[in-house]
């Protein structure tokens, strides 16, 4: 099928993306910064905040995919870089960036792309525990990853070190993916579509 005679007439688009994607990834944008308004829990002693917003990238990829939710990473990432204190805690993107848990900032766009990516595997049906699983290895693994590689540039702790300091999060990073999975489950069968299956769009290429 042609992409281009599939487009419904008078659908406007800004490159690669369409109007309608701009404004899901802006009001994922905004769910991000809303979910920093609680502010932060500091455990441990590298000062790596516990924040909401984590469930934010996972349910941006969970919900739009690796397209679209890296589009609301994007826009919520300018907006913080540029000076706006939408992080946890009233901080800007900068001062994130300049500070040890940078990598945790960082790891948000792979880890929505990843989450994105492998929930589009599973679609057009979206199956709670197989979304549990794809947010632990995304929300957690590789956010987790990019945390601990920012740790070790920053500090002087060792690999296993800074891998262990994330121990104390796990309990609740888990119950986020559990709940990111049932809020996606019941936005799915409600609006179906959000997500391209990958089956679908090689079939209409």
């Amino acid at each position: 099928m042609n992409r281009e005679t599939s487009e419904p007439v008078g659908t406007t688009r800004f490159g690669r993306f369409e109007w309608r994607d701009l404004t899901q990834a802006a009001v994922f944008a905004g769910l991000l910064a809303a979910l920093g308004l609680p502010g932060t829990l500091t455990l441990g002693p590298t000062g790596v905040p516990i924040t909401l917003q984590t469930l934010g990238v996972m349910l941006a990829g969970s919900i739009l995919g690796p397209r679209k939710g890296a589009l609301a990473i994007v826009l919520f990432a300018v907006l913080a870089i540029a000076g706006l204190p939408i992080l946890a805690g009233g901080r800007t993107g900068l001062v994130s960036l300049s500070s040890p848990t940078a990598g945790f900032f960082v790891g948000w766009l792979p880890a929505v792309v990843v989450i994105g990516a492998l929930t589009a595997l599973m679609m057009p049906r979206y199956r709670v525990l197989w979304g549990i699983l794809i947010n632990i290895v995304g929300g957690m693994g590789v956010i987790y990853l990019f945390g601990t590689a920012g740790l070790m540039l920053r500090t002087d702790l060792s690999w296993w070190a800074a891998l262990s300091t994330n121990g104390i999060y796990v309990p609740g990073d888990i119950a986020k993916a559990v709940v990111c999975a049932y809020v996606a489950a019941q936005v799915h069968r409600a609006r179906p579509g959000l997500i391209t299956s990958w089956r679908t769009a090689r079939t209409d290429e």
